[in-house]
């Protein structure tokens, strides 16, 4: 342990001469790195399909990458025939998440820096996207819950502006609007539709029950939008 400490602290950022045990050394750390890459991209896969094929390709994807760093060395001739020789090869494999491709890319990166010999990098990078991964996660950051609905309801009368339903939808509703107003020919009564922005979903019930003590009001409707599909 004393040793590998002091290989990756003696590791000049610039990359070190490439030898056996250096390669062997950045192989291994490719392996433990993508490794960690792939245990949060499973532990935090929210999408609609999950591939294992997939998981275990990051830590691959990072190894392959590492050898690739170790192959080319400081050798510009190598490193343009291998790019020659790479660019035979064409992937067929269609991404359609996008999380996915910046996994990809956090693989790429990290076995670059793995087999560049710059260990404090790749370890520290890991380390740095692993939270800000986790962090996004857990936070639930970028997820959009609307609370729109529809209200309906029959009312005998007409609805002013100190009427007690606009008093109720003031105080439940972020924002209310007036969709349509259909006279039902029935004893004056007519059929009111309203969008609304619920401020609060938990509170629809005492909404509802406010609404119903309303002298005139019948056949009361709310139909939530439900949440948008998210992939």
């Amino acid at each position: 342990m004393d040793k590998l400490m002091h290989v990756l602290e003696e590791t000049p950022l610039a990359g070190g001469a490439f030898s056996l045990q250096s390669v062997m050394l950045s192989l291994l750390l490719a392996f433990v790195l993508g490794q960690v890459l792939a245990w949060v991209y499973y532990a935090t896969h929210s999408g609609l399909s999950y591939s294992r094929s997939f998981v275990q390709s990051l830590i691959l994807i990072t190894v392959v990458i590492a050898m690739v760093m170790g192959v080319i060395g400081n050798n510009i001739i190598t490193a343009v025939g291998l790019m020659g020789a790479l660019a035979i090869v064409r992937f067929r494999n269609i991404i359609k998440d996008t999380r996915d491709i910046a996994f990809i890319f956090n693989a790429l990166v990290i076995g670059m820096a793995s087999g560049s010999q710059k260990y404090g990098t790749a370890i520290l990078g890991t380390i740095v996207l692993c939270s800000i991964i986790l962090y996004l996660y857990y936070t639930d950051f970028g997820t959009h819950q609307p609370h729109n609905g529809f209200l309906r309801f029959s009312l005998k009368g007409s609805i002013g502006p100190n009427h007690p339903i606009t008093g109720i939808l003031g105080r439940f509703c972020g924002n209310y609007t007036l969709l349509s107003r259909q006279e039902t020919g029935f004893g004056g009564a007519a059929e009111y539709a309203y969008q609304i922005l619920v401020k609060n979903v938990n509170k629809n019930e005492q909404l509802l029950v406010e609404l119903e003590g309303i002298e005139g009001l019948d056949s009361i409707n709310l139909t939530m939008q439900e949440k948008l599909l998210e992939v």
